[in-house]
This record gives C-alpha cells, structure tokens and sequence, in this order.
C-alpha cells in the first residue's frame, strides 16, 4: 500500500477551487478610483439615514452593478466633487455619493 505523497515544503500551494490569489480583483469606491481609470460598479451601498432613498436615485441615474464607470475630473484638490462618466452620461458627484457605489478595477 502507497501513501499519499506529500508536496515539498517550499513548493507553491495551490489556491482553493483553481483560483489565484494574484487574480482577484481590486475592490474601491468610486470616490477612492483614480482619474481616468475604468472600473465596473459592484454594488451601491445604502446610506443608512436616508431609508435607500440615495441608493435608488443612483440606481435610477444609472449607477447599477455591472455598469462601466470613470471618474473624468477631480475639483478642489480632491475635496470637492468628482466629474464622473456612466455610461453614456457624465454627472457631478459630492464625495458622499461617490462614496457609496462599490467598483472593481477594470
């Protein structure tokens, strides 16, 4: 009878159900996305003291998951609001809002 063999210890592990560790993709907000760079919406978080009021005129505006997002400009050294493309269409956005839609590095 054979035992198992075992992997030398130096040897690389192999990452769980054929995923890489170095393949997982880059999950930041859209007020933290740098200029110019492309990114899909994950997901838009509910502001909490507003009952998901903001988080539907987002969605209604067009900011849903899987949609392709850019931020376009920065104002004020970063602490005024974002010019930002979704689509087909370009928004001005506060810091809170864009602080709200989850994106994933494209």
């Amino acid at each position: 009878m054979t035992s198992p063999r075992q992997p030398h210890p130096t040897a690389p592990r192999a990452a769980h159900h054929g995923v890489h560790a170095d393949t997982t993709p880059a999950v930041t907000t859209l007020d933290k996305l740098p200029v110019r760079a492309m990114a899909t919406i994950r997901e838009v978080q509910t502001a909490g003291h507003d009952g998901g009021a903001l988080k539907r005129r987002l969605m209604e505006l067009g900011f849903v998951p899987g949609e392709r997002v850019q931020v376009l400009r920065r104002v004020f050294f970063g602490h005024g609001p974002l010019a930002v493309r979704v689509g087909t269409s370009t928004f001005a956005m506060r810091k809170l809002e864009s602080s709200l839609i989850e994106v994933v590095l494209a």
